[in-house]
């Protein structure tokens, strides 16, 4: 198991860097009442040394010697390609230059894989003999086909497009990824890609579990909602890979076992590996210093005045990422990493929303699909008169019904919509590809509650009606919008009415990068606030998000995301060594 080294982020750096721990020091700065310095130490921390929590750092490591520590982890053969591309804002002052990894991105789902494919190096590029069946989208392609798209103008060659995402680069990279997909087609990419190691930018990805992220805990028997073919990643076809892995596929919809596999073995065969590190779990992100035009001013000691010198002679050591890593003994390591940009790449499946009422909380009310399908495999449920209440009026709720359904539980489904309502999500499934959702949507308009309040032996709907309470004897207690109340005896309850990502490791929760600062983030209802052709956080500088955070629920449409991030680092990459260059810093870093 490597071992995180808390000075240049690095793993397995002991050699190089030693251990460290941080010292105060005076500074010679009238304005700074103190510096921290590195000396040699043991690590992990141990007593007061892991409470720390350091806001401003210097050290006296060249810009050579940082060269040399990246080199040393991402590989000697990656040294020249490295060494012409500044891995974090150049600085006159070399001499106290600090290690900082360009890039952490917290999550290795499909969106947290994908940008690391990108960030490796491999660029899209037009294929030669590809004609985009849009003339215009083909048109401007035509115009720099010489350029990889991560290097072309995304809003010029995203406007007029129109697609099932709110963020205009997914929908731009899906149309290119998949030409016609709203239409029924099944046509191949207009996309090749190539391996540009020169482009490589230095990153880590951090995950919970294994590469795939949610796909590893998500119930096994129902299908995907998309097709197969969507759920790919750019290099590697999903039923090229299920042809190689010798799978039965026997539709276009898949189980999420297998797409969990795919990503999983996605990121081995990508060589991508060296990036992620599994079992890990993030307890603070926090900015190190503000520039003078963010909002909240100076922070952590930097002074106004300082604050005003050229920005460029600060090396952007801009985000502290704290957490630990669980080792095979159930241990935890803490770490500390530095990072000049940070991505959120969480998804939004962490924790399940609540229906914050009374007896919400006993054990008989399960908040996940995973829960309430385990007490059914377990045979819990079965053979049981009581019936099982299911709220919540989307899929994975319709998976619940189903669930219930198909092992013979009677089922009471109830949900504040109409049964009319032209938001539900059935309306949007074309019925010969969802049968089951439709079977569920049917019995949800012809078998809803009658006036006597009788039960229907299998399956009994409770359209516009809310839970008040749960009692500890099992029952629980509906009401309707005309104010009616009906009180049932229950074998168990279900809450399935979406979720939050987990983003406690953010100041407020998250909270402040919404739309709406005053409430959580969602999917849906409040996604986080973003540039919408870079993905840089609109509130935060330096701080990206990419896919459910920011409303894109499919993958087929998260991938814009990594498109997104990528082309504006890779800019901005440019521009700091145009700038370094015309300073007399050569062409490289040593």
């Amino acid at each position: 198991m490597p071992v995180w080294c808390c000075r240049c982020s690095l793993p397995g750096h002991f050699r190089c860097c030693n251990f460290y721990k941080l010292t105060a020091r005076p500074s010679a700065s009238k304005n700074i009442s103190t510096r921290l310095i590195a000396r040699p130490a043991l690590w992990p921390w141990s007593g007061s040394e892991r409470a720390m929590s350091p806001r401003n750092y210097r050290d006296t490591e060249t810009e050579g010697e940082i060269f040399n520590s990246l080199v040393q982890y991402f590989g000697d053969n990656l040294g020249q390609k490295v060494k012409a591309m500044p891995l974090v804002e150049e600085t006159s002052l070399l001499e106290d230059s600090s290690v900082t990894l360009p890039m952490v991105v917290i999550g290795n789902g499909p969106s947290g894989i994908c940008l690391s494919y990108m960030l490796s190096g491999y660029r899209p590029y037009l294929s030669p003999e590809a004609i985009h069946p849009n003339a215009i989208l083909h048109s401007k392609l035509e115009e720099a086909r010489h350029l990889s798209i991560v290097d072309q103008d995304l809003e010029y060659l995203s406007e007029g497009l129109e697609g099932r995402s709110s963020n205009p680069v997914a929908v731009l990279f899906d149309t290119l990824l998949h030409p016609g997909a709203d239409f029924g087609h099944d046509d191949p990419s207009v996309l090749h890609w190539k391996l540009e190691q020169h482009h490589h930018i230095p990153h880590v990805v951090l995950g919970h579990g294994p590469p795939g992220g949610a796909w590893h805990n998500m119930e096994g028997s129902m299908l995907t909602i998309s097709f197969g073919n969507w759920m790919e990643l750019p290099g590697l076809k999903f039923k090229d890979w299920a042809s190689s892995k010798r799978r039965n596929l026997k539709g276009d919809r898949v189980v999420p076992e297998e797409v969990a596999r795919y990503y999983k073995h996605y990121v081995k065969v990508m060589g991508l590996q060296k990036n992620f590190r599994e079992n890990t779990h993030i307890t603070s992100v926090s900015r190190l210093y503000r520039d003078h035009d963010d909002d909240g001013g100076q922070d952590g000691g930097i002074s106004a005045q300082q604050l005003q010198i050229d920005r460029s002679k600060f090396i952007r050591r801009n985000w502290e990422v704290r957490g630990y890593q669980r080792v095979a003994d159930g241990s935890q390591v803490p770490f500390c990493l530095f990072a000049e940009n940070v991505a959120l790449a969480t998804g939004t499946l962490d924790s399940p929303a609540h229906l914050e009422v009374e007896g919400e909380d006993f054990p008989f009310v399960f908040h996940s699909m995973p829960e309430f399908g385990a007490a059914v495999s377990r045979g819990k449920l079965r053979g049981r008169v009581d019936p099982v209440l299911i709220v919540g009026s989307g899929l994975t709720a319709a998976d619940a019904v189903l669930c219930a359904y198909n092992n013979n539980i009677p089922v009471i489904h109830v949900f504040r919509r109409r049964v009319t309502d032209p938001s539900l999500i059935f309306k949007q499934l074309p019925k010969k590809l969802y049968p089951e959702y439709h079977q569920v949507y049917h019995m949800m308009c012809t078998q809803s509650c009658s006036a006597d309040s009788s039960l229907l032996p299998d399956y009994t709907s409770f359209p516009e009606h809310h839970v008040l309470s749960f009692k500890p004897d099992m029952k629980c207690i509906l009401q309707s919008v005309s104010g009616l109340k009906k009180m049932f005896k229950l074998s168990a309850a279900v809450v399935l009415i979406g979720s939050h990502p987990n983003l406690s490791f953010l100041k407020e929760q998250g909270c402040y990068l919404g739309h709406n600062s005053s409430q959580p983030i969602t999917c849906k209802g409040n996604p986080v606030e973003i540039d919408a052709y870079t993905y840089e956080c609109v509130k935060e500088a330096h701080l990206f998000a990419l896919g459910p955070l920011v409303g894109d629920n499919f993958v087929r449409f998260l991938k814009g995301g990594a498109l997104g991030v990528t082309h504006c680092l890779a800019a901005r990459q440019k521009k700091k060594q145009h700038l370094f260059v015309e300073r007399g810093g050569g062409d490289g870093i040593a």
